[in-house]
Protein backbone atom coordinates (compact mmCIF):
# COMPACT_ATOMS: atom_id res chain seq x y z
CA UNK A 1 0.00 0.00 0.00
CA UNK A 2 2.68 2.37 0.75
CA UNK A 3 4.37 1.72 -2.75
CA UNK A 4 1.33 2.57 -4.33
CA UNK A 5 0.60 5.94 -2.22
CA UNK A 6 3.95 6.87 -3.12
CA UNK A 7 4.02 6.26 -7.02
CA UNK A 8 0.48 8.38 -6.87
CA UNK A 9 2.38 10.92 -5.11
CA UNK A 10 4.99 11.23 -7.78
CA UNK A 11 2.81 11.51 -10.08
CA UNK A 12 0.39 14.08 -9.09
CA UNK A 13 3.83 16.44 -8.19
CA UNK A 14 4.47 15.87 -12.04
CA UNK A 15 0.86 16.41 -13.60
CA UNK A 16 -0.04 19.62 -14.88
CA UNK A 17 -2.86 21.41 -12.35
CA UNK A 18 -4.33 23.20 -15.74
CA UNK A 19 -4.45 19.63 -17.53
CA UNK A 20 -6.07 17.92 -14.63
CA UNK A 21 -8.66 20.73 -14.16
CA UNK A 22 -9.56 21.23 -17.61
CA UNK A 23 -9.76 17.58 -18.30
CA UNK A 24 -11.99 16.51 -15.25
CA UNK A 25 -13.88 19.76 -16.32
CA UNK A 26 -14.54 18.42 -19.19
CA UNK A 27 -15.15 14.76 -18.15
CA UNK A 28 -17.60 16.17 -15.33
CA UNK A 29 -19.65 17.85 -18.12
CA UNK A 30 -20.00 14.93 -19.99
CA UNK A 31 -21.11 13.00 -16.90
CA UNK A 32 -23.98 15.49 -16.44
CA UNK A 33 -25.10 15.50 -20.05
CA UNK A 34 -25.20 11.62 -20.49
CA UNK A 35 -27.07 11.37 -16.58
CA UNK A 36 -29.74 14.02 -17.88
CA UNK A 37 -30.08 13.46 -21.66
CA UNK A 38 -28.55 9.57 -21.89
CA UNK A 39 -25.82 9.89 -24.43
CA UNK A 40 -25.10 5.68 -23.96
CA UNK A 41 -28.69 5.04 -24.11
CA UNK A 42 -29.33 7.56 -27.34
CA UNK A 43 -26.37 6.03 -28.97
CA UNK A 44 -27.41 2.15 -28.12
CA UNK A 45 -30.56 2.82 -29.71
CA UNK A 46 -29.87 3.91 -32.64
CA UNK A 47 -30.56 1.56 -35.57
CA UNK A 48 -29.32 0.22 -37.70
CA UNK A 49 -26.81 -1.07 -36.04
CA UNK A 50 -24.11 0.27 -38.14
CA UNK A 51 -25.04 3.89 -37.80
CA UNK A 52 -24.91 3.09 -33.87
CA UNK A 53 -21.45 1.83 -34.09
CA UNK A 54 -20.85 5.06 -36.38
CA UNK A 55 -22.15 7.17 -33.60
CA UNK A 56 -20.26 5.26 -30.63
CA UNK A 57 -16.96 5.96 -32.68
CA UNK A 58 -17.63 9.44 -33.59
CA UNK A 59 -18.71 9.75 -29.42
CA UNK A 60 -15.42 8.24 -28.26
CA UNK A 61 -13.02 9.35 -31.02
CA UNK A 62 -14.11 12.68 -29.86
CA UNK A 63 -13.62 12.15 -26.32
CA UNK A 64 -10.43 10.60 -26.72
CA UNK A 65 -8.97 13.60 -29.22
CA UNK A 66 -9.98 16.18 -27.09
CA UNK A 67 -8.68 14.79 -23.82
CA UNK A 68 -5.17 14.22 -25.66
CA UNK A 69 -5.30 18.18 -27.16
CA UNK A 70 -6.49 19.39 -23.52
CA UNK A 71 -2.82 17.20 -22.17
CA UNK A 72 -1.07 17.75 -25.57
CA UNK A 73 -0.08 15.37 -28.05
CA UNK A 74 3.04 14.52 -28.27
CA UNK A 75 5.39 15.42 -31.29
CA UNK A 76 6.64 12.27 -32.12
CA UNK A 77 9.66 12.06 -34.36
CA UNK A 78 10.81 9.79 -36.34
CA UNK A 79 7.30 10.71 -38.46
CA UNK A 80 7.01 7.22 -39.24
CA UNK A 81 6.79 6.74 -35.31
CA UNK A 82 3.91 9.86 -35.43
CA UNK A 83 1.26 8.09 -38.27
CA UNK A 84 1.76 4.88 -36.02
CA UNK A 85 0.84 7.00 -32.59
CA UNK A 86 -2.16 8.18 -34.51
CA UNK A 87 -3.25 4.96 -35.70
CA UNK A 88 -3.59 3.54 -32.39
CA UNK A 89 -5.72 6.55 -31.56
CA UNK A 90 -8.14 6.30 -34.14
CA UNK A 91 -8.11 2.50 -33.71
CA UNK A 92 -8.40 2.38 -30.04
CA UNK A 93 -12.04 4.19 -30.07
CA UNK A 94 -12.97 1.99 -33.45
CA UNK A 95 -12.50 -1.33 -31.36
CA UNK A 96 -14.60 0.03 -28.57
CA UNK A 97 -17.36 0.97 -31.01
CA UNK A 98 -17.40 -2.26 -31.79
CA UNK A 99 -17.45 -3.96 -27.99
CA UNK A 100 -20.16 -1.77 -27.53
CA UNK A 101 -22.55 -3.40 -29.91
CA UNK A 102 -24.57 -6.50 -30.00
CA UNK A 103 -22.95 -9.32 -31.91
CA UNK A 104 -25.30 -11.21 -33.56
CA UNK A 105 -23.48 -14.75 -33.07
CA UNK A 106 -26.63 -16.36 -34.52
CA UNK A 107 -24.44 -17.94 -37.20
CA UNK A 108 -22.22 -19.50 -35.51
CA UNK A 109 -24.88 -21.53 -33.23
CA UNK A 110 -25.98 -25.55 -34.22
CA UNK A 111 -29.45 -25.25 -35.76
CA UNK A 112 -30.40 -27.75 -33.80
CA UNK A 113 -30.16 -25.19 -30.46
CA UNK A 114 -33.59 -24.41 -28.69
CA UNK A 115 -34.50 -21.64 -26.78
CA UNK A 116 -33.33 -21.17 -23.45
CA UNK A 117 -29.86 -22.14 -24.51
CA UNK A 118 -29.39 -20.12 -27.94
CA UNK A 119 -30.40 -17.12 -26.37
CA UNK A 120 -28.14 -18.63 -23.34
CA UNK A 121 -25.33 -19.09 -25.77
CA UNK A 122 -25.82 -15.80 -27.63
CA UNK A 123 -25.43 -13.96 -24.28
CA UNK A 124 -22.17 -16.02 -23.02
CA UNK A 125 -20.45 -16.24 -26.31
CA UNK A 126 -20.59 -12.11 -26.97
CA UNK A 127 -17.34 -11.15 -24.54
CA UNK A 128 -15.21 -14.10 -25.01
CA UNK A 129 -15.84 -12.77 -28.95
CA UNK A 130 -14.74 -9.56 -28.20
CA UNK A 131 -11.97 -10.51 -26.39
CA UNK A 132 -11.01 -12.61 -29.20
CA UNK A 133 -11.13 -9.08 -31.60
CA UNK A 134 -8.84 -7.16 -28.71
CA UNK A 135 -6.60 -9.52 -29.08
CA UNK A 136 -6.39 -9.43 -33.22
CA UNK A 137 -5.67 -5.60 -32.50
CA UNK A 138 -2.94 -5.74 -30.02
CA UNK A 139 -1.28 -8.63 -32.50
CA UNK A 140 -1.70 -6.05 -34.87
CA UNK A 141 -0.76 -3.13 -33.45
CA UNK A 142 2.78 -5.23 -32.03
CA UNK A 143 3.84 -5.87 -34.96
CA UNK A 144 2.85 -1.84 -36.03
CA UNK A 145 5.31 -0.55 -33.14
CA UNK A 146 7.34 -3.50 -33.11
CA UNK A 147 6.54 -5.05 -29.33
CA UNK A 148 6.22 -8.43 -28.18
CA UNK A 149 3.06 -8.96 -25.81
CA UNK A 150 5.17 -8.05 -22.58
CA UNK A 151 5.33 -4.67 -23.74
CA UNK A 152 1.12 -4.64 -23.37
CA UNK A 153 1.98 -5.31 -19.91
CA UNK A 154 0.99 -9.16 -19.75
CA UNK A 155 3.74 -9.69 -17.80
CA UNK A 156 4.58 -10.73 -14.49
CA UNK A 157 8.27 -10.10 -13.39
CA UNK A 158 8.57 -8.31 -10.61
CA UNK A 159 4.83 -8.51 -9.74
CA UNK A 160 3.66 -8.75 -6.12
CA UNK A 161 -0.03 -9.89 -6.24
CA UNK A 162 -0.08 -9.26 -1.97
CA UNK A 163 -0.84 -5.19 -1.94
CA UNK A 164 -3.19 -5.95 -4.63
CA UNK A 165 -5.22 -7.77 -3.04
CA UNK A 166 -4.84 -5.32 0.09
CA UNK A 167 -6.38 -2.66 -1.53
CA UNK A 168 -9.65 -5.27 -2.70
CA UNK A 169 -9.88 -5.78 1.02
CA UNK A 170 -10.46 -2.31 1.59
CA UNK A 171 -12.69 -1.54 -1.26
CA UNK A 172 -14.87 -4.09 0.12
CA UNK A 173 -17.18 -2.05 3.02
CA UNK A 174 -17.44 0.59 -0.07
CA UNK A 175 -18.82 -2.05 -1.68
CA UNK A 176 -21.41 -3.04 0.99
CA UNK A 177 -22.47 0.40 1.09
CA UNK A 178 -23.09 0.56 -2.38
CA UNK A 179 -25.40 -2.91 -2.25
CA UNK A 180 -27.85 -0.65 -0.03
CA UNK A 181 -28.54 1.95 -3.23
CA UNK A 182 -31.40 1.27 -5.67
CA UNK A 183 -29.65 2.26 -8.41
CA UNK A 184 -26.95 -0.50 -7.46
CA UNK A 185 -29.52 -2.96 -6.92
CA UNK A 186 -31.27 -2.06 -10.03
CA UNK A 187 -27.66 -2.87 -12.03
CA UNK A 188 -26.06 -6.04 -9.79
CA UNK A 189 -25.80 -8.83 -10.25
CA UNK A 190 -25.73 -9.14 -13.80
CA UNK A 191 -26.24 -12.70 -13.59
CA UNK A 192 -29.66 -11.86 -13.48
CA UNK A 193 -29.43 -11.54 -17.53
CA UNK A 194 -29.98 -15.25 -17.57
CA UNK A 195 -32.23 -15.79 -15.00
CA UNK A 196 -34.72 -16.95 -17.98
CA UNK A 197 -33.10 -20.15 -17.51
CA UNK A 198 -34.19 -20.85 -14.58
CA UNK A 199 -37.52 -22.72 -15.72
CA UNK A 200 -35.59 -24.68 -18.05
CA UNK A 201 -32.86 -26.32 -15.90
CA UNK A 202 -32.89 -28.11 -12.07
CA UNK A 203 -29.59 -26.77 -11.47
CA UNK A 204 -28.74 -22.95 -12.60
CA UNK A 205 -25.68 -23.43 -10.59
CA UNK A 206 -22.88 -24.47 -13.12
CA UNK A 207 -25.15 -22.15 -15.62
CA UNK A 208 -24.52 -19.23 -13.40
CA UNK A 209 -20.71 -20.07 -12.79
CA UNK A 210 -20.27 -20.09 -16.44
CA UNK A 211 -21.85 -17.17 -17.32
CA UNK A 212 -19.91 -15.26 -14.91
CA UNK A 213 -16.64 -16.76 -15.83
CA UNK A 214 -17.72 -15.30 -19.10
CA UNK A 215 -18.07 -11.96 -17.19
CA UNK A 216 -14.87 -11.89 -15.95
CA UNK A 217 -13.37 -12.30 -19.72
CA UNK A 218 -14.64 -8.71 -19.88
CA UNK A 219 -12.10 -6.83 -17.13
CA UNK A 220 -9.23 -8.98 -18.68
CA UNK A 221 -9.86 -7.19 -21.82
CA UNK A 222 -10.59 -4.07 -20.47
CA UNK A 223 -7.50 -4.26 -18.27
CA UNK A 224 -5.43 -5.00 -21.80
CA UNK A 225 -7.19 -2.52 -23.83
CA UNK A 226 -7.03 0.78 -21.11
CA UNK A 227 -4.07 0.03 -18.93
CA UNK A 228 -1.93 -2.37 -21.67
CA UNK A 229 -2.67 -0.33 -24.86
CA UNK A 230 -3.50 3.12 -24.30
CA UNK A 231 -1.07 3.63 -21.48
CA UNK A 232 1.40 0.82 -21.36
CA UNK A 233 1.69 0.64 -24.62
CA UNK A 234 1.87 4.13 -25.60
CA UNK A 235 3.88 5.36 -22.81
CA UNK A 236 6.78 4.83 -25.25
CA UNK A 237 5.48 7.96 -27.25
CA UNK A 238 3.84 10.07 -24.69
CA UNK A 239 5.37 8.84 -20.74
CA UNK A 240 2.83 9.35 -17.85
CA UNK A 241 0.83 11.89 -20.38
CA UNK A 242 -1.36 9.04 -21.46
CA UNK A 243 -3.08 8.73 -18.11
CA UNK A 244 -5.04 11.76 -18.26
CA UNK A 245 -6.82 10.85 -22.07
CA UNK A 246 -7.09 7.15 -20.58
CA UNK A 247 -9.19 7.91 -17.73
CA UNK A 248 -11.52 10.32 -19.36
CA UNK A 249 -12.29 7.65 -22.12
CA UNK A 250 -12.73 4.70 -19.16
CA UNK A 251 -15.26 6.96 -17.34
CA UNK A 252 -17.22 7.18 -19.98
CA UNK A 253 -17.18 3.34 -21.32
CA UNK A 254 -19.19 3.48 -17.67
CA UNK A 255 -21.90 6.11 -18.86
CA UNK A 256 -24.39 2.58 -18.52
CA UNK A 257 -23.33 1.77 -15.06
CA UNK A 258 -24.83 3.37 -11.42
CA UNK A 259 -23.70 7.71 -11.33
CA UNK A 260 -21.41 6.65 -8.49
CA UNK A 261 -19.70 3.84 -9.71
CA UNK A 262 -19.22 6.51 -13.17
CA UNK A 263 -18.22 9.16 -11.11
CA UNK A 264 -15.29 6.52 -9.09
CA UNK A 265 -14.34 5.06 -12.53
CA UNK A 266 -12.12 8.20 -13.55
CA UNK A 267 -9.89 8.16 -10.44
CA UNK A 268 -9.84 4.03 -10.34
CA UNK A 269 -8.78 4.55 -13.80
CA UNK A 270 -6.20 7.10 -13.19
CA UNK A 271 -4.83 5.09 -10.35
CA UNK A 272 -4.81 2.07 -12.37
CA UNK A 273 -2.76 3.90 -15.15
CA UNK A 274 -0.05 5.08 -11.94
CA UNK A 275 0.59 1.81 -11.10
CA UNK A 276 0.24 0.48 -14.94
CA UNK A 277 2.81 2.53 -15.99
CA UNK A 278 4.90 2.07 -12.67
CA UNK A 279 5.15 -2.02 -12.39
CA UNK A 280 4.61 -2.30 -16.57
CA UNK A 281 2.23 -4.73 -15.76
CA UNK A 282 -1.55 -4.99 -15.91
CA UNK A 283 -2.01 -8.08 -13.41
CA UNK A 284 -2.40 -6.07 -10.69
CA UNK A 285 -4.82 -3.99 -12.08
CA UNK A 286 -7.09 -7.38 -13.11
CA UNK A 287 -6.58 -8.88 -9.59
CA UNK A 288 -8.33 -5.69 -8.34
CA UNK A 289 -11.00 -5.12 -11.00
CA UNK A 290 -11.95 -8.31 -11.34
CA UNK A 291 -12.09 -9.13 -7.86
CA UNK A 292 -13.95 -5.68 -7.46
CA UNK A 293 -16.50 -6.96 -10.20
CA UNK A 294 -17.06 -10.64 -8.85
CA UNK A 295 -17.47 -8.78 -5.02
CA UNK A 296 -20.04 -6.43 -6.68
CA UNK A 297 -21.77 -9.44 -7.86
CA UNK A 298 -22.11 -10.73 -4.36
CA UNK A 299 -23.02 -7.78 -3.05
CA UNK A 300 -25.64 -7.28 -5.63
CA UNK A 301 -27.15 -10.82 -4.35
CA UNK A 302 -26.85 -10.04 -0.99
CA UNK A 303 -28.66 -6.68 -1.33
CA UNK A 304 -31.67 -8.60 -3.14
CA UNK A 305 -32.08 -11.08 -0.51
Amino acid sequence: MKDFLTYLKNYLRRLSFKHLLFTLLFTGLLVVCNYTFGIERRIRDIRPWYLSLFSFFFFYSAVFFFTWAITGIPAIRPRASGRRFLLILLAAPLYFSFKMIHWDLSLILPASLQYPWDRYALIVLQLPAKLLLLCMLLWGCGKLLQQDKAQFGWTTRNFRPGPYFLLLTLLIPLIALASTRPDFLHTYPKVKNIAFIGGYTKTTGPWQLLYELSYGLDFLSIELFFRGLLVIGLARYAGEQAILPMAAFYCTIHFGKPLGECISSFFGGMILGVIAIRTRSIFGGLIVHLGLAWLMEIGGWLGHQ
